[in-house]
């Protein structure tokens, strides 16, 4: 990768945006491989490229904004890391409209971080939000939607309305289960969903076999 780069930049020159989708590319192999010292500079180049290349508020920059405040949360800098995804956001909802899939999953990653930091009120109106936008898109039977219920149930279990997050933990399941059940191959956040679920209920209160109960019983849908 380094050596495809160094080529790029020899045929178009330092600052050509097809620079930056290699340094982006590369920046993303050392994050995957925690070097993330190494990264930082990478996306910060990639992003000053794309930024001079197209203006400051096109989606590729909203990209490589997101990119980078992931990592800086990764590594313990939500400071840093929120003022990019709040601009990552704006940019979107200014391209795509602000019911777009791409604008839930920006509102997604900002809301983790507010969660991560103890925002849950900041949170909670941001996740309502990008589930809605990916029901409407999608359909109600979605992965990405059964995402957005599990970060928001997660919440809710979080602020000990247990009784709220219940039902939307419930249809988590319940997609994946639909997966399973239509493709013949079982999801791979299938049992993860049910261990949640069943440590849920037993936060409500329920025994075991209350829970084992339940749980067949959706099953059996």
């Amino acid at each position: 990768m380094k050596r495809a780069m160094a080529m790029d930049e020899k045929a178009y020159g330092p600052d050509h945006p097809e620079v930056a989708t290699y340094l982006n590319n590369l920046a993303r192999l050392l994050q995957d491989t925690n070097r993330l010292g190494e990264a930082e500079p990478l996306m910060k180049r990639g992003l000053a490229i794309d930024e001079n290349a197209y203006g400051p508020d096109h989606p590729e920059v909203a990209t490589d904004l997101n990119n980078l405040a992931q990592l800086l949360q990764a590594t313990n800098r939500p400071g840093e890391a929120e003022p990019l995804m709040r601009r990552a956001l704006l940019i979107d909802e200014k391209a795509y409209g602000p019911d777009h899939p791409k604008v839930a999953i920006r509102l997604s990653t900002l809301a983790q971080l507010l969660q991560a930091t103890n925002r849950l009120g900041e949170a909670e109106p941001l996740m309502k939000r990008a589930l809605a936008i990916d029901e409407n898109s999608y359909g109600p039977d979605h992965p990405d939607v059964a995402r957005d219920l599990n970060n928001l149930a997660m919440l809710l279990q979080a602020t000990n309305r247990l009784g709220e997050a219940e039902p939307l933990m419930r249809r988590h399941l319940e997609i994946f289960l639909k997966f399973t059940f239509d493709t013949g191959h079982e999801h791979p956040h299938l049992r993860e969903a049910c261990e949640n679920y069943a440590i849920l209920l037993q936060q409500m209160g329920y025994s075991e076999k209350q829970v084992r109960a339940r749980l067949r019983k959706i099953a059996a849908k």
